[in-house]
């Protein structure tokens, strides 16, 4: 969500043309976040109307790659999800290229991102990550859905800390060793799997006071085990600032989201693990994000230190 990609007013208005969205009145770059570049838009109807956009141009996916996300995200928002819908030209096309790099554009939900999650709004991540996963099973079976690849699973873990493991210190080391030892033992073949958000953090949930304004970002989106995403979720909203888990917020968290689907017998006997994984996730993101930077007009790289400190409470080497 930096601006990787500069995007001109000039440039977006002949971009633009073929949407009948109004005219272009504002263009700002959206500073948070580390992958895609992102803008607000803001547009004016012949009746003056204002109208705010996402104008997202994707970094490191090709065009091919993304009507998978565009379609998940009509078909949530078609069944009741509150996330973004993304915008047709006049001919129903969703994606184009704009400065050499696909880029789309999404409705802009109300509310904002919350710094400092209290138990109501736990609960309400919960419930809603519980609906948008069962929402997803008529999603994920379409054919040319089925089985959409993780590109942050196991593969990517083994092979991302092989490449760190030279820039860490010895102490880093040992505690990626021991976890990667930890998630070749890790079995989760037996676990539910289905469409995830991959990455619900706090900066991905809008919040109108206590009530969900909408879920965003949606481009890590794939298939994988569907608690593994409800950990991902834990490990940012329900923590304290040593990387414990906050009890209160995570029982309301967990409770919530069982109220709609409930964990299986395989689900919570593998928690643990799945919180251990989540936390490794974004440990070597961040480490590669701050070992081998992404140079950026608007840029935000997040410390690691934080998800190594999450890893060390959830699998106390």
């Amino acid at each position: 969500m930096s601006v990787f990609t500069s995007v001109t007013i000039p440039q977006l208005q002949v971009w633009l043309q073929d949407y009948a969205i109004g005219e272009l009145v504002e263009l700002k770059g959206i500073s948070s976040g580390i992958t895609n570049t992102n803008y607000f838009v803001t547009t004016k109807s012949d009746s003056a109307v204002e109208s705010k956009y996402v104008l997202t141009l994707f970094e490191h996916n090709d065009i091919e790659e993304l009507p998978y996300f565009i379609d998940l995200m009509s078909h949530l928002a078609a069944h009741g999800i509150p996330c973004p819908r993304p915008v047709t030209d006049k001919s129903g096309v969703s994606l184009h290229m704009l400065n050499g790099k696909p880029a789309a554009l999404i409705t802009c939900l109300k509310g904002q991102d919350v710094e400092a999650p209290n138990v109501t709004q736990c609960g309400a991540v919960g419930r809603v990550l519980a609906q948008m996963h069962l929402a997803s099973l008529s999603f994920d079976v379409q054919p040319h859905h089925q089985n959409t690849h993780n590109p942050r699973g196991a593969e990517w873990r083994i092979k991302t800390a092989a490449q760190l493991m030279p820039h860490l210190p010895a102490a880093d080391q040992q505690l990626l060793q021991y976890t990667m030892a930890f998630q070749a033992a890790l079995d989760t073949s037996q676990l539910d799997m289905g469409v995830i958000h991959a990455d619900l953090f706090r900066d991905n949930v809008l919040f109108d006071g206590n009530e969900i304004g909408g879920l965003i970002d949606f481009y890590y989106a794939c298939h994988d085990v569907l608690a593994y995403d409800l950990a991902i979720a834990v490990n940012d909203w329900c923590v304290n600032t040593d990387g414990s888990l906050d009890t209160a917020r995570l029982n309301a968290m967990l409770s919530a989201y069982q109220a709609v689907r409930p964990l299986s017998a395989a689900e919570r006997d593998a928690w643990a693990g799945l919180l251990t994984i989540a936390a490794l996730r974004f440990w070597l993101s961040r480490l590669y994000d701050q070992t081998f930077p992404q140079a950026g007009e608007l840029t935000h790289a997040k410390d690691p230190d934080h998800f190594k400190n999450i890893l060390q409470h959830r699998i106390k080497p």
